[in-house]
């Protein structure tokens, strides 16, 4: 196998100021959005963790909902900054359901705001932000959601739903990189967080992007901008837009409904399906006499990325990468035929 050449990764050209604005506008077309869309110069847990930290004060309640361990940290974060946090935890690597949503809004008493990850890439749910979305806009909730997994892979259609922060990597079903996230922010949004008080010089300020990019006429960006991960962020909303945002989706909701086909004519079962499960990943439940960790380290099986799932609840589960330009029926049937040989001789 040949070497991937690095060098070509050194002496970027700089990515121009005013390039920066129009990657934000087309971000917000992505997103179905008139919000004011940013960016974090980091990867998107980054930029979760500066949602957290320019929300929460004492005076803020939030019904914080747990499906992965990026719930987790996302409760963790509020309370480091002095919100009161109620974590409704879903049973181990599930979607939480409605019905358990409302009872605790029944319960709770101010809740201000409602965070959720959409899709899950570590289990490969899906949580049903519609109706969570509904239930926050009969309650005037503001609603925050991580589509970091799910954008491109499901609609997030985020003025339509009622969304006040949305949360995105391009990494994922962008197919674009790492290493920079985008925020959308409602004004809602930033009446809590542009306050006199709110926490400013620091990296996880969304309110110091707001005074030194937005309020300043989106010219050049804070701090010393990655021009390489600009330019990739570009390249990928150039092809995503080439083939057509509706196309995308199509693409990942066809190979996910395929992938989980297959999964049965392979013996295995499928963790979850239909609109539990997400469009990204799916996992399998591995069969008695199948240990994760013999599976797993076979080289084939890591070219191919199936991959263990994470997080409580996930033990025993096989993660089938079908995101971005995985999306593909070619990539997924090869795939699926290391899977079987693994499996095959697992079971020898």
């Amino acid at each position: 196998m040949s070497r991937f050449d690095a060098t070509v990764l050194l002496d970027p050209p700089a990515f121009p100021a005013s390039g920066y604005a129009p990657l934000a506008d087309r971000i917000a077309r992505l997103l179905e959005t008139r919000n004011d869309v940013l960016f974090v110069q980091a990867e998107a847990v980054v930029a979760l963790e500066a949602v957290a930290t320019s929300l929460a004060t004492p005076a803020l309640k939030a019904l914080n909902i747990v499906t992965s361990p990026y719930g987790t940290l996302f409760g963790g974060w509020l309370r480091r900054g002095g919100a009161t946090v109620t974590d409704l935890v879903a049973e181990p690597a599930r979607p939480v359901t409605v019905e358990a949503v409302e009872a605790v809004l029944d319960a709770a008493e101010g809740i201000d705001v409602i965070a959720l990850v959409h899709a899950e890439s570590a289990s490969g749910i899906l949580n049903p932000l519609e109706a969570i979305a509904k239930r926050a806009k009969e309650r005037g909730i503001l609603l925050v959601v991580d589509a970091v997994a799910s954008v491109g892979g499901h609609p997030v259609a985020v003025d339509a739903l009622g969304i006040d922060i949305a949360v995105i990597g391009p990494q994922k079903a962008l197919a674009g990189p790492a290493g920079i996230s985008a925020v959308s922010v409602s004004k809602r949004a930033w009446a809590l967080i542009d306050r006199p008080d709110a926490p400013v010089n620091s990296v996880l300020s969304l309110a110091d992007q707001k005074r030194d990019w937005l309020d300043k006429g989106r010219g050049a960006l804070p701090g010393t901008p990655p021009p390489l991960e600009f330019h990739a962020l570009k390249a990928a909303l150039d092809r995503i837009e080439a083939e057509g945002l509706e196309t995308v989706l199509r693409r990942h909701a066809r190979t996910a409904a395929q992938a989980r086909a297959a999964v049965s004519d392979l013996g295995l079962t499928a963790f979850e399906a239909g609109e539990r499960a997400s469009n990204l990943v799916t996992t399998v439940v591995l069969p008695e006499g199948v240990e994760p960790d013999s599976l797993l380290v076979l080289e084939e099986v890591i070219r191919v990325e199936l991959t263990a799932g994470v997080g409580p609840g996930s033990e025993r589960l096989l993660r089938i990468n079908h995101t971005g330009r995985r999306a593909d029926e070619k990539t997924l049937r090869e795939t699926l035929a290391v899977l079987a040989k693994a499996l095959g001789q697992a079971r020898a």
